[in-house]
């Protein structure tokens, strides 16, 4: 389906559905949107507000005669034209952003005094922007790149960020070096290539000369950077983070966000093609689930470690480069995220969301990872030239659903006019801090005198952003925790836990990368460091470089890691289920829309995202229909044709059953490649009646050592559902795609669970060229 967005046809009708059930922020925003034609249909020129008479031809002295600059509506228009671009992000630019709900179900008053972890039945407006990172805005989001995963809580106490990626650790442990991350993983600047990619000698250059990024080596090679879907994407907030309790004690935490749908990815073969075929996919993908109103969750988990645990790791949690394995601190989940509205205006919203790291609100802190204390101040920076001056928080998306005040005045892109005392503390005693409640107007002191005062002050005022003294002491010094410096365990531990299947994938990988390389000094290095991660792993990469690879200094350790959020995509912690897949269904004329109407309502029930594939894009005529006749009964309107797009738009095929003509369509070239490329990317395929032969026969020769079994109504194998005796009287029973004893027999039932297995990796596809 070919995604418009709500901006296209705006009108009462459809502002009428959005504000329906809207949360407070979707409420907020709807005051600052102008929809055409409810709110005018009138042109205006762009300065003087005033209506124009014509927007097709500019002013000119004479018939033939020169462009006359003094024509304010051509002058006016093309000036604000040629400002219509704003600085895109150096990293992260190109995004896709989602409004939704999150809801407590497990508040945790004994960490933190923050609202909106300690007050259950409230819904709390969020948004949320899923990115690439090196990639422009114009790059393919199928490129393989570290995802990033930033939700905005819009809060009763202010905005609470939690900017992370889908990947729970970082290349480097110390921000000072993320400039040159980021310039080695950029486009060569000769030349400006590649482009959203790190397949270059640069970037491995850089990599193979920072040990400490050996454990993200291992993560970005996997499948975790080629996600099939953002709504199949873990979140992580990667720094560590402290939450604090009405008392003043303080808990590390990490934050975890685990998404309904499971964690799935795609193979390589298809990001290169979908880079070509449909560089907006995972894009598209959001907004056509949130459209078909399958609304994609995730569960918020917190790993909590208290000050005195910490102590005691082998590791230090202040490293990014880390992860705190579930066997010692385990996922504690408190709380549903629900993406349920798209954005009205890409621009205003997606691009212009300010997400800050430092953002927090009361019963929130800050660790001293030094990853975390520059990206404090880096987020803020950036907005402050990307969006134009300090007041980027006046922006719709960017502004609270607090009504606090400040004493803040001025600069840029100042859109509020401040009345009242802009100086604290003042005569008018106002605004009110939180120690005024207690102290008085400019009485309180901020700072502490005394051990009582210290003791005091340790306690959290919840409504009030207090930070909780702690102690901090050191020689200033350029250095790093001793706990820092080894680099090999993790990364060992993420290789081990993953199954073969996706060790092979890393192996693949891997040699694409370095493939892309020039340097043979580059490949040499990146060779030992795969040795420090596993020796079999470096030996299997370097047979496609001719390297000779010695025993490694760092054998490997053997250990595994497992929990509710594990590492094995294929692991059986992971979730696996039919909802939010898209299912590509052939509605050739001729098909049996006996069959394809029941389907259709039993797949949207189940969550499914079906979309049917047609000849044309428009009208499908079933059999026994004339091709034209719109009125009759059983035509359905296609999402896609044949040439329009391709297997790797979806997660699993269909092929009903149909007439003669139906079965010379499938004939067509274009359409034996679906079933091909579908097979050999491991995908289910189901199909029935005389659509079962051409599958085993025309398209798969030589390749099924299954036979769809004449005695029964259907037979599955692999992911292959095929049914050549489906009758009408079972086909119609296909809305009821209950999973249970009852229907085990049930030719839908049998199709939905081949789809929620998402892949079958049993399958042998040495014999299929696709």
């Amino acid at each position: 389906m070919s995604f418009t967005g709500d901006g296209i046809a705006n009108d009462a009708k459809l502002k009428a559905e959005r504000m329906a059930g809207a949360n407070a922020k979707l409420k907020q925003l709807e005051e600052y949107t102008v929809r055409v034609p409810l709110d005018g249909n009138v042109h205006v020129s762009q300065f003087a507000q005033a209506p124009v008479d014509n927007l097709d031809t500019s002013m000119r002295a004479g018939e033939r005669g020169p462009t006359s600059i003094d024509d304010p509506v051509a002058r006016e228009r093309i000036s604000h034209f040629d400002h219509e671009r704003i600085p895109e992000r150096v990293v992260h630019a190109r995004g896709a952003g989602a409004h939704g709900v999150f809801e407590l179900h497990t508040p945790i008053p004994e960490y933190t005094c923050a609202k909106h972890f300690t007050e259950t039945g409230k819904e709390i407006p969020m948004f949320v922007r899923f990115s690439t990172v090196l990639g422009s805005q114009g790059a393919a989001e199928t490129a393989r790149e570290v995802r990033g995963f930033a939700t905005r809580f819009y809060t009763d106490q202010g905005n609470h960020d939690i900017v992370g990626n889908n990947i729970p650790v970082f290349f480097i442990q110390d921000g000072v070096k993320f400039v040159d991350l980021i310039h080695a993983g950029k486009p060569e600047p000769q030349i400006g290539l590649p482009q959203a990619q790190t397949a270059h000698d640069s970037f491995w250059d850089w990599m193979s000369l920072t040990p400490e990024s050996t454990n993200m080596t291992a993560w970005a090679l996997s499948d975790y950077t080629i996600p099939r879907s953002y709504r199949m994407m873990k979140g992580f907030g990667v720094n560590t983070f402290v939450l604090v309790n009405a008392e003043g004690k303080r808990t590390f935490v990490k934050f975890h966000w685990k998404p309904h749908l499971g964690t799935h990815a795609l193979l390589w073969d298809e990001c290169l093609k979908l880079g070509g075929q449909d560089p907006d996919f995972l894009r598209r993908d959001l907004a056509d689930a949130i459209t078909a109103g399958a609304y994609p969750k995730w569960e918020l988990g917190v790993q909590l470690i208290s000050e005195e645990e910490e102590e005691k790791l082998d590791f230090d949690i202040l490293d990014c480069t880390k992860w705190v394995p579930e066997e010692q601190f385990p996922i504690k989940f408190i709380g549903t995220m629900t993406l349920n509205a798209n954005p009205t205006n890409y621009f205003a919203e997606t691009e212009q969301v300010a997400f800050c790291t430092s953002n927090v609100v009361p019963g929130i802190d800050y660790s001293n990872d030094p990853m975390l204390q520059l990206r404090n101040f880096s987020y803020h920076d950036t907005q402050l030239s990307r969006l134009g001056g300090p007041n980027f928080n006046q922006i719709p998306v960017n502004r609270s659903l607090c009504p606090f005040i400040s004493t803040a005045r001025d600069g840029q892109r100042q859109q509020i006019i401040p009345s009242g005392p802009h100086y604290y503390p003042n005569r008018f005693e106002c605004p009110v801090t939180g120690i005024d409640a207690t102290k008085g107007h400019g009485q309180g002191q901020n700072y502490v005198t005394s051990e009582e005062k210290l003791k005091e002050d340790s306690k959290v005022n919840p409504e009030t952003l207090t930070f909780a003294p702690h102690k901090v002491e050191g020689i200033r010094a350029k250095q790093r925790p001793r706990r820092f410096a080894e680099v090999t365990n993790h990364a060992q531990l993420f290789y081990n836990s993953l199954s073969k299947t996706e060790q092979d994938h890393m192996v693949s990988a891997a040699q694409f990368e370095l493939g892309h390389c020039d340097d043979r000094g580059v490949q040499e290095r990146m060779m030992a460091r795969f040795n420090e991660i596993d020796h079999d792993f470096a030996l299997q990469v370097a047979e496609g470089f001719g390297i000779p690879v010695g025993e490694p200094k760092h054998p490997n350790h053997g250990k595994k890691t497992n929990g509710q959020q594990p590492f094995s995509m294929l692991d059986e912690n992971n979730t696996f289920t039919a909802t939010g897949r898209k299912i590509g269904i052939f509605v050739l004329d001729g098909f049996d829309s006996t069959q394809v109407t029941p389907l259709v309502a039993g797949l949207t029930a189940l969550g499914c995202v079906p979309q049917l594939i047609g000849a044309r894009k428009g009208p499908a005529y079933p059999a026994g229909t004339k091709v034209g006749d719109t009125s009759a009964k059983g035509v359905l309107n296609t999402n896609w044709t044949a040439e329009s797009c391709r297997s790797t738009h979806f997660d699993a095929l269909f092929f009903p059953s149909g007439d003669e003509a139906y079965v010379k369509a499938l004939g067509q070239g274009r359409v034996i490649h679906f079933v091909r490329e579908a097979f050999g990317h491991f995908k289910p395929i189901a199909a029935v009646g005389e659509a079962v032969p051409w599958v085993a026969h025309k398209c798969l020769p030589g390749s099924l050592d299954l036979k769809a079994d004449l005695t029964k109504s259907f037979s599955v194998s692999k992911g292959l559902v095929l049914g050549q005796n489906i009758t009408s009287d079972e086909s119609s029973t296909w809305t009821k795609l209950t999973k249970g004893p009852s229907d085990v027999l049930n030719f839908g039932s049998a199709f939905v669970d081949a789809v929620a297995a998402h892949r079958h990796w049993d399958r042998d596809i040495s014999g299929v060229a696709f």
